[in-house]
């Protein structure tokens, strides 16, 4: 019982003394942890205003930095600012030689910062900026890792607004590149060179979602520009965004084909139902009208025609040729009244004249007359002349004309003016959209 009782004492002493080192050993590493960035950092050790070494420590050639970035979000794309709005995380990394340490036998994987001014940073910036902030909440979404061979990690949560130059002869059945630039500011090619990380350097959210556009592809370039002050580093992104069409389709294009289908009911209405075929043709026109001033002021003003001004264009003058169809159509129809009343007072003249000349012949029924020979003689001159100029020329009979046959049954110009409008006005804008569509909606994407 007693050795029992001396062995569970020895147990718990050695319990004791393991769990005291345990802590004693995790104290020591939190305070190499210390030490270590005392010791790479601490003042008169680190200047983080002189750039490192270049590869394996030689002065003589540039810092490589390489770039990558998480694409987290893109909120809008403005065809009327030409911009667009972006959230990246952006990461940078190179080595600095100055801030290898120990990592007391892979115990200590990287340190961490959250202060970007404790060591030396890339002058970089973003060329096509327009607007950007940081994000500070809870804290400032920024780190920097350091691990022990002196590579160095930063990353960074920012939110961009870009300038984004469009080109709109398509639109809405375009295609748009929008770039993200990067670039030194004060460091040359012989200091400091950009290079995307190999593998995946851009890497996009899954279920980014646009209102207006899809993201196609994306593609990564170099852009190294060249200054009377030097060259200078550049990297860009090529975003390259399909405008979604089914909103264009629903908001732009049936509504104005109502439009002009509706202004083609004057057509069949009657041609003295002279109020109703006016409000029909005004009250499109100036539908129409309002829906083109709406397209353009979404649209910056540019020196070139877009798709879009050729259809509310072309949709403008059909419903305008509507309008004047029917000026036509009521010109035509009082000058078939004006003639027809012309041919009723010739026919009234006529009538009067027979029954005067008929009175007379009543009253003057008892005078005779001196009647010349009605026959002459075989040998009279005038008489072969008069037989040659009554010679009777016989002509083939000439095949029906369809046309002139079927519109025959329309003896007013106003109503044939009506008829052939209501073929002639859908068979042209038919042709139209074929060749429209075929144009815009089939072009090769180097055409776009």
């Amino acid at each position: 019982m007693g050795t029992g009782h001396f062995f569970w004492v020895i147990f718990y002493f050695a319990s004791l003394c393991s769990a005291s080192l345990a802590n004693n050993a995790k104290i020591n590493f939190r305070e190499k942890e210390k030490k270590v960035l005392d010791q790479i950092l601490g003042a008169g050790k680190y200047d983080a205003r002189i750039r490192p070494s270049g590869l394996n420590g030689t002065e003589n050639l540039p810092t490589y930095v390489y770039v990558n970035m998480f694409l987290r979000s893109i909120s809008k794309i403005d065809d009327y600012k030409m911009e667009y709005s972006v959230q990246l995380t952006f990461r940078e990394q190179w080595t600095d030689e100055r801030l290898k340490f120990d990592d007391i036998q892979g115990r200590l994987k990287y340190l961490t910062l959250t202060e970007a001014n404790r060591v030396w940073m890339p002058d970089l910036f973003f060329s096509n900026e327009k607007e950007g902030h940081f994000h500070n909440i809870i804290m400032p979404n920024v780190y920097i890792r350091i691990f022990p061979n002196g590579s160095v990690l930063y990353s960074i949560r920012i939110s961009l607004t870009l300038a984004c130059p469009m080109n709109l002869k398509l639109y809405p059945l375009d295609r748009q590149i929008c770039s993200l630039r990067m670039a030194s500011y004060g460091w040359t090619t012989n200091d400091l060179v950009f290079l995307w990380k190999e593998g995946d350097p851009v890497q996009v959210v899954k279920n980014l979602h646009l209102p207006r556009f899809t993201l196609e592809k994306f593609l990564t370039d170099y852009c190294n520009s060249k200054t009377n002050t030097g060259e200078y580093s550049c990297l860009k992104v090529d975003l390259l965004f399909k405008r979604e069409f089914s909103y264009y389709l629903i908001q732009i294009y049936i509504p104005c084909c109502m439009l002009v289908i509706v202004s083609w009911v004057s057509f069949w209405l009657d041609q003295g139902a002279v109020p109703a075929r006016v409000s029909l043709g005004v009250t499109t026109l100036l539908t129409m009208a309002t829906q083109t001033s709406g397209i353009n002021a979404s649209l910056p003003p540019v020196s070139y025609t877009k798709a879009i001004d050729v259809w509310t264009g072309v949709c403008l003058t059909f419903v305008f040729g509507a309008l004047l169809e029917f000026a036509l159509v009521n010109y035509a129809s009082r000058s078939d009244m004006h003639k027809e009343n012309m041919k009723k007072k010739r026919r009234d003249l006529e009538q009067a004249s027979i029954d005067a000349a008929s009175d007379l012949l009543d009253t003057d029924s008892n005078a005779t007359f001196a009647m010349k020979p009605l026959v002459r003689h075989p040998g009279d001159p005038l008489a072969l002349e008069k037989l040659r100029q009554c010679e009777v020329h016989m002509q083939a009979p000439k095949r029906p004309n369809c046309c002139k046959t079927w519109l025959s049954k329309f003896p007013t110009r106003s109503k044939r003016i009506d008829v052939i409008s209501r073929i002639t006005f859908p068979l042209v804008f038919a042709l139209f959209n074929l060749v429209y569509w075929s144009t815009y909606l089939f072009r090769d994407e180097e055409d776009e």
